[in-house]
């Protein structure tokens, strides 16, 4: 199969984005949501993001959020993609002129292909366990035996940590994981045995 890749959301910290960036994490996210648990201001963000080695992707994180903050940020931090999480319309997504992942609420979508096709211009698409209206990074995972039925890049989130991202993988075959609360402490502070542990499970599975 193909190599599974990997994705650390809520970085708050040079230290934990530095580590990640070391265990060969290939996109890091952060969240400008100024409401989430995890939100990290941008000129912080900015600082890490600058550190960072190349060819690792740097993603903005927002839910329903006013046109002139994503634009303030964009401007400030320079991300490689926007990730939207909340109700926002497919022009909304588009209109920054950078490409995007689209988060999918699958505790309330029921046909993922139909809620994909009305994305067309997107990367890519986060299936969450979360429902419309919900931030993601709960722990909470949806019921990995519902097949996507995308033929689009697609990344795991919700509820995956490095005792179950192996099955997971198996079960799902995703392009990607998103891993945030898997992976830390308490919110927005990662554990460094836990990075360690979630890269090394994924791994194994690429070698199969």
């Amino acid at each position: 199969m193909n190599r599974v890749r990997i994705k650390f959301c809520g970085m708050t910290r040079s230290e934990d984005a530095m580590l990640a960036a070391r265990l060969g994490v290939d996109a890091l996210g952060f969240v400008f949501t100024r409401k989430s648990r995890r939100f990290v201001d941008p000129a912080a963000a900015t600082g890490m993001i600058r550190r960072l080695p190349p060819l690792i992707s740097s993603v903005a994180l927002f839910m329903d959020d006013e046109p002139a903050w994503i634009r303030q940020v964009i401007s400030m931090v320079r991300p490689s993609l926007l990730q939207f999480h909340g109700e926002e319309s497919a022009t909304d997504c588009e209109g920054y002129g950078l490409p995007f992942l689209k988060g999918v609420p699958m505790a309330s979508v029921t046909d993922v292909a139909s809620y994909a096709a009305g994305f067309a211009g997107a990367a890519g698409f986060l299936l969450d366990a979360h429902a419309r209206g919900e931030a993601g990074g709960q722990g909470v995972r949806f019921d990995w035996t519902r097949d996507p039925g995308l033929d689009r890049p697609w990344l795991l989130a919700g509820g995956i940590d490095a005792g179950n991202v192996g099955e997971a993988i198996r079960l799902l075959r995703p392009h990607a994981v998103d891993v945030s609360s898997g992976i830390e402490s308490s919110p927005g502070i990662k554990d460094a045995g836990r990075m360690r542990a979630f890269v090394s499970a994924v791994q194994a599975t690429n070698t199969q």
